[in-house]
C-alpha cells in the first residue's frame, strides 16, 4: 500500500460512513463482505482535509485503470445515481467501487466479488472536476 493506509478527505469519509450504517439492511452477501470489510479498513484510516488528499488517491469521481487477472480496464468512480456501466462509471457501492476508495496508485488489492476472490493492481488515477 503506497500510503501505508487508505486516505479519504473528511466530506466523503463522513459520507461512507452514512452509507455504511445502513449497509446491514443489505441482503447480498457479496455487498455485506465489501461494506464490512470497508469498514474495518476506515478503522484505519487517514482522514484529511480536501486541500490535503494526495492526487493519486482514488475518490468520487476519479478515473481508475485497474489490472485483474481478466481484465485491464478505466472506470470512473461515481455516485450511485450517476452509475451507467455502459459508458465506464461504477457506482462507490458496487463491489469494484468499495474495494477501489481511498487507495492509491501502484497499490494492490485483494477483495471478494461475485466471482470470487481476486486481485487489482491500480494502474493509474486522474480526478476529474
Amino acid at each position: 500500500m503506497k500510503y501505508n493506509t487508505l486516505i479519504i478527505e473528511k466530506k466523503e469519509y463522513d459520507l461512507i460512513k452514512r452509507i455504511i450504517s445502513m449497509g446491514k439492511y443489505q441482503k447480498d452477501d457479496t455487498y455485506k463482505t465489501s461494506i464490512s470489510k470497508l469498514k474495518e479498513e476506515l478503522t484505519k484510516a487517514q482522514i484529511v482535509k480536501k486541500d490535503k488528499l494526495p492526487n493519486d488517491v482514488i475518490r468520487f469521481n476519479s478515473c481508475v485503470t485497474i489490472k485483474t487477472p481478466f481484465l485491464e480496464k478505466t472506470y470512473q468512480l461515481v455516485t450511485p445515481e450517476h452509475s451507467d456501466l455502459k459508458n465506464n462509471k461504477i457506482s462507490f457501492l458496487a463491489p469494484m467501487g468499495l474495494a477501489l476508495f481511498g487507495y492509491a496508485k501502484d497499490d494492490e488489492i485483494t477483495w471478494h466479488f461475485p466471482s470470487g476472490e481476486s486481485t487489482i493492481k491500480i494502474i493509474d488515477v486522474t480526478q476529474t472536476s
